[in-house]
């Protein structure tokens, strides 16, 4: 279900200057998701909380530039238009481009450098890295490969892989991991997995740091921060704008 669009009325939360019709016809479309192939016209006005006379409109509007598809029981789903923006994102998507912004707001908000690691065989390699304003810091190379089964990024990818035991339950319970000079004497950090589309695992994004800035506690207070953002890309990856899971919900994910 498309929250970011239940969270706004049928009149408040138009950004000043935008064109109404627009943006609730946006609405419409972002109402769909992978697990919606058709949604009724009463679930497409709750969702977007947009009259039902209205969103008819909307949709039959829709319709015409084959947007929208209206099937044989009155339900919708989304037509051959759609799909080509679809295609068209995935074509011309550029991983860093989307990455950095992700890292770069989660370093502001916890004053970590944050990175995020994907797997290449058995090892976790660094694709993208924002440093911290810190002048002591835990340091990175991109492109550096590290072992899976030491350190929070490498055990999240692990986990969300389907690897066995009581520990990786745990992470997919928690959906996090933190590590206090598991890999590094003095280096601390915690990890979130990264999902594209049909919750495919991407990879895992971390902040880290010296374990005297950065102890237990710390990095608990830290972790839902780091969730946030690691859901924020996965939204990102997947081109959506769904709301993020939150810490210590029961784990919906299946290897």
């Amino acid at each position: 279900m498309n929250r970011r669009s239940e969270s706004k009325g049928a009149s408040g939360g138009d950004a000043p200057g935008s064109v109404i019709a627009v943006t609730r016809a946006l609405r419409v479309l972002e109402a769909f998701g992978v697990n919606d192939p058709q949604l009724s016209l009463a679930e497409l006005s709750r969702r977007t909380g947009i009259h039902k006379t209205t969103v008819l409109r909307l949709a039959r509007t829709l319709a015409v530039d084959d947007y929208l598809v209206q099937k044989e029981d009155g339900s919708w789903r989304l037509g051959r238009a759609a799909g080509w923006l679809g295609a068209c994102y995935q074509a011309t998507f550029n991983v860093q481009e989307v990455v950095e912004p992700v890292l770069r707001e989660l370093t502001i908000k916890t004053g970590e450098s944050a990175s995020f690691y994907v797997r290449e065989g058995q090892q976790r390699t660094c694709l993208v890295r924002v440093e911290g304003p810190q002048a002591i810091r835990h340091h990175v190379r991109i492109g550096a490969a590290l072992p899976l089964d030491s350190g929070s990024p490498g055990r999240v990818i692990l986990a969300f892989s389907g690897e066995s035991g009581e520990l990786y339950e745990m992470i997919r319970r928690r959906g996090f991991h933190l590590s206090l000079g598991e890999r590094e004497p003095e280096v601390s950090s915690v990890s979130a997995p990264v999902f594209g589309l049909h919750w495919r695992l991407l990879g895992s994004m971390c902040i880290s740091g010296p374990t005297s800035r950065l102890n237990e506690a710390r990095l608990l207070e830290l972790a839902q921060t780091v969730v946030d953002a690691a859901n924020k890309l996965s939204y990102a990856m997947a081109g959506s704008q769904r709301p993020a899971m939150q810490v210590e919900r029961p784990s919906t994910w299946h290897p």
